[in-house]
């Protein structure tokens, strides 16, 4: 036979790992050939692909991100050779199996839930006999009925095969994500949560995925992400791995955990702190909610003041990034307690705040009692709620323009100073700054076209001119700190006006031509000549001291020389102020910005 596992990823830096397990389980009886997509593929493109492989069976992971995209194919796969044996599984097709065997009939089979041992039954009984009666986990259609096998007893993970070892797989490691499992199951049962639903937690053998590990990373793969619900539920295992990749990482590597912040002991993170390379971990921390009462009604387990104090350690250490997430539209939050939460998380100042919104996932405990919270939530995949009994959908609205701007302006980091400045000193709290910004950016219409960087900080000044803040002169000096420094390469065009007198410039050069010290020793051993220095550098005068609000956070009106050098060799931008008053200013009425 013929056989295809396949899934629509999200991105192509994504790589699927359920139908790696299913190829390596299915060795070495049946020889599964594995094709990746993704969700941006034309369908149409997609199904030339899969039919000019000529499959007998083709195996669909399905998941809500991919899920409408996959019916897409089937249908047409159906259509145009009816022969061709559609096999779906994966979380999304795990619940409600009849009414997706109902839904598409082109889905001749459903494995259901963990489908290794699952699926190698299957093609036996394909070969052979056909009696899928004796296939637990699988669903399938006998005589125009319906019938659906109970599910297996779990795998023994210690004995499960590598999924790693595939040649195919070897050209893309270093430019993809990999993911790799340590363990399965959630010790936790957060009714949002499909992990909640399996009870325990089971591991993989140890000494099995460091080798898969050293193999991971002697062929080029640099992100590797654990996906285990909770990385630290043991302390000594965490622990164990935490040492083996420091000792034995590749420089270049990074690994990402999904780790539980509020069970997190404070040796663990000094250890972290005092013996991992910068930048060697990344950690992701579900917070979803700070309201103790919204927790308790999705039983949910979290003491916010313990994960503060593992954020905070974290953040001091300097070596780890990391990334948290809030959940929108939990029972009972309503927007004013979704205000606090965000406020009470951004206030950590975390590298990443993601904003998510619920999403009524099938078989969890919160879509089962929808009805409880008057829940409206989308019929199709991937389930996002569009209103509560404590949230409109208005209300859902404006959170969406948070979620917007957020991702744009903190996530990535293009002008953290001007940030910390608006919601430190401007706006009465951090969400009040998303919201009014997220909201007037929406109403701009520039939700719905693309973005230059220089459009970003063009949009926010706007923003804030129309406020009238008395302040801006020193937020638009911040924002050219920002702008400048993250810059690899001189700008052609900021995005600014220029305010700055020419004569005024030329006469700061000139002194600095003649006198390089002004700006400090290290900008003087520079060297710099006259085409260099106009070539390289950018000068702009703020009206504060910019050095010495970077040190203190304290804003003295004294006006300042601000250069910014671009290295041509290292790419790199270094920043050297000066009082304007070491300079010689020749003309009264020259203009300053």
């Amino acid at each position: 036979m013929n056989i295809i596992c396949t899934t629509l990823n999200a991105k192509y830096i994504h790589t699927n790992l359920a139908i790696r397990y299913l190829k390596a389980y299915a060795q070495p009886e049946f020889d599964i050939q594995l094709v990746e997509y993704t969700i941006k593929d034309p369908a149409m493109n997609i199904v030339i692909d899969l039919y000019r492989k000529k499959p007998h069976v083709i195996g669909f992971s399905c998941y809500i991100w991919n899920i409408e995209e996959t019916i897409k194919v089937v249908k047409m796969l159906k259509k145009i050779d009816p022969s061709i044996i559609i096999v779906a599984g994966g979380p999304e097709v795990s619940y409600d199996v009849r009414e997706w065997m109902e839904k598409v009939t082109e889905f001749d089979f459903i494995v259901i839930g963990e489908g290794e041992e699952t699926f190698k039954q299957f093609l036996f009984q394909l070969h052979d006999k056909k009696d899928f009666e004796n296939v637990h986990g699988l669903a399938f259609r006998k005589n125009g009925e319906i019938i659906i096998n109970p599910q297996r007893n779990k795998i023994n993970l210690a004995e499960m095969p590598s999924p790693f070892r595939f040649p195919e797989d070897l050209p893309h490691l270093s430019k993809r994500v990999t993911y790799i499992e340590t363990s399965r199951g959630c010790p936790f049962s957060c009714q949002f949560c499909l992990s909640s639903i399996e009870v325990g937690v089971r591991y993989f053998d140890r000494e099995k995925i460091k080798d898969d590990i050293r193999y991971l990373m002697k062929h080029g793969a640099k992100t590797i992400k654990f996906v285990d619900r909770t990385f630290n539920i043991s302390r000594s295992y965490a622990m164990d791995m935490f040492q083996f990749l420091i000792e034995e990482h590749v420089p270049g590597t990074v690994f990402q955990f999904e780790i539980t912040a509020d069970i997190m002991r404070p040796e663990v993170i000094e250890f972290l702190n005092k013996e991992a390379p910068p930048g060697l971990f990344r950690f992701e921390i579900g917070v979803q909610s700070t309201n103790d009462e919204v927790n308790k009604l999705v039983m949910r387990k979290q003491n916010f003041e313990k994960l503060t104090r593992t954020v905070t350690m974290v953040k001091e250490g300097g070596k780890i990034a990391q990334h948290l997430d809030l959940i929108a539209g939990l029972p009972e939050e309503d927007y004013t307690s979704f205000r606090k939460t965000f406020n009470d998380v951004f206030a950590l100042r975390p590298e990443e705040l993601q904003l998510g919104f619920l999403k009524m996932l099938r078989g969890t405990g919160l879509r089962l009692r929808a009805k409880e919270h008057d829940y409206v939530f989308m019929d199709h995949a991937p389930y996002e709620i569009l209103s509560n009994n404590v949230l409109s959908f208005e209300e859902i609205i404006r959170i969406k323009q948070v979620e917007d701007v957020l991702e744009k302006y903190w996530n990535a980091h293009r002008m953290d100073e001007t940030i910390e400045y608006l919601v430190s000193h401007i706006f009465p709290t951090p969400f009040d700054f998303f919201q009014e910004f997220g909201t007037y950016w929406d109403e701009q219409g520039w939700a719905r076209i693309g973005h230059q960087l220089e459009d970003l900080f063009r949009r926010l000044y706007q923003f804030l001119q129309k406020k009238n803040i008395a302040d801006l002169p020193i937020i638009e000096g911040l924002m050219k700190y920002d702008y400048l420094r993250n810059q690899k390469h001189k700008p052609r065009k900021p995005w600014w006006e220029e305010k700055t007198d020419k004569n005024l410039r030329s006469s700061i050069y000139q002194q600095l031509l003649e006198k390089p010290s002004l700006l400090g020793e290290e900008f003087a051993s520079l060297q710099l000549n006259e085409k260099e220095l106009f070539k390289h550098t950018v000068m702009e005068i703020v009206p504060f001291d910019l050095q010495q609000y970077i040190k203190t956070k304290e804003v003295q009106p004294t006006s300042t020389v601000m250069i910014i050098y671009f290295d041509p060799v290292h790419l790199i931008a270094k920043t050297y102020f000066a009082p304007l008053s070491f300079f010689q200013v020749r003309n009264n009425n020259m203009k300053l910005a």
